[in-house]
């Protein structure tokens, strides 16, 4: 039923894209995904996008197909997961038309239960998946990984200015904005003082990578998480021009491995790959970075929920005269903490040590000005 109602949006994949006589190996991936007839079993749908207008490039072909082939070829590990892939978005007459396609698909994902990975096209897609959300009027937290700040109102091009649309247009269904691995030489510290002001948090690269575990929770929360390859340095992504310097790949791999293993988390998106690809290098780092999501589904399947404490360590603490708690997962070792109103946001083992010596974690406090 699922792909009845969007058939005529989508170009069907070909799961053939290696040399005939070579085909897949028993265990890859290319082999194993759910057949296009019985989506409904899928737990994850992929789904791929050449339109990169919004860089000021009308499109970059077979670099979509490039990942599949990556992925394809990569080996299943995840014996409790279910996999489809949709196919390619037909790119519109606008962008916009893409974006309102790319809205479609997602939303008739979401009403069948399914969790949606995207690759390909330019950034600002980010805005046709935000749309979808915006349409069945849910609020929803938003992490992106990006090494810019896409907020600039002057630039010709919809990847570099997205933002505003998807931050400020009323009415507005973005509870909370993160952003992760800016680096800093290419933002105006005005910016980030702005953006500070609307209680919203960004991350340096550097501060992600000397901890990355304290982004987590940020990705844990997020019902969207939308990540730009222009965030990872070009020796690990040479398709990416802007920088020298940014995330390894593997650490971009984390990254979409925490968004794997968040309950919350419905759609991620990954975009940014439409220049000249030395040997292939940046299709198969998205290719593994889709490994990493993967990864993390089949961690979250392991996780007990909230309501049931047999699955957690509790803490008990009395910190600034504010009594509190916190759950540790006895399965993947993460942490949540407790609000006044007595529900739960994730945090950190450091949050943890931090309410230990009686101070409120800044995590806690920008989480209680936000509400």
């Amino acid at each position: 039923m699922l792909y009845q109602h969007i058939q005529e949006l989508i170009e069907l994949p070909n799961p053939y894209e290696v040399s005939e006589d070579e085909g897949y190996r028993p265990g890859q991936i290319g082999q194993l995904l759910t057949d296009q007839n019985d989506l409904d079993t899928a737990d994850l749908l992929l789904l791929s996008c050449d339109d990169c207008r919004g860089m000021g490039i009308r499109s970059a072909p077979g670099h979509a197909q490039a990942v599949r082939r990556q992925l394809y070829n990569l080996y299943w590990w995840h014996a409790e997961l279910q996999v489809a892939d949709l196919g390619s978005i037909k790119t519109g007459a606008t962008l916009h038309d893409t974006y309102a396609a790319l809205a479609m698909v997602v939303r008739e994902v979401l009403k069948a239960g399914k969790r949606l990975l995207l690759f390909g096209g330019s950034h600002d897609l980010t805005l046709g998946l935000y749309q979808a959300f915006a349409e069945e009027q849910q609020l929803i937290e938003v992490t992106a990984a990006d090494a810019l700040i896409d907020l600039d109102r002057e630039h010709p091009f919809a990847a570099h200015k997205f933002l505003l649309e998807m931050l400020t247009s009323e009415p507005n269904y973005v509870r909370q904005f993160n952003l992760v691995g800016f680096q800093s030489y290419f933002v105006n510290p005005q910016l980030l003082e702005t953006i500070d002001k609307l209680r919203f948090d960004c991350f340096r690269v550097g501060k992600v990578q000397e901890k990355m575990d304290e982004v987590e929770p940020a990705i844990r929360s997020s019902q969207l998480f939308s990540f730009d390859v222009s965030s990872i340095a070009h020796a690990y992504a040479p398709a990416q021009t802007l920088s020298p310097n940014g995330f390894t790949g593997q650490e971009a791999c984390k990254l979409l491995q925490y968004a794997g293993m968040s309950t919350a988390n419905r759609v991620t998106g990954i975009f940014g790959f439409a220049g000249k690809d030395a040997h292939q290098l940046t299709a198969m780092q998205v290719a593994h970075m889709v490994w990493y999501y993967l990864d993390g589904m089949q961690k979250e399947k392991h996780e007990v929920p909230l309501a049931d404490r047999s699955g957690y360590n509790e803490y008990h603490l009395m910190c600034a005269e504010v009594d509190t708690m916190f759950l540790q997962s006895r399965n993947t070792g993460r942490w949540w903490m407790q609000l006044p109103d007595q529900s739960f946001i994730p945090c950190t083992y450091t949050d943890y040590l931090i309410a230990s010596n009686n101070d409120l974690p800044e995590r806690w406090l920008r989480t209680q000005e936000r509400m």
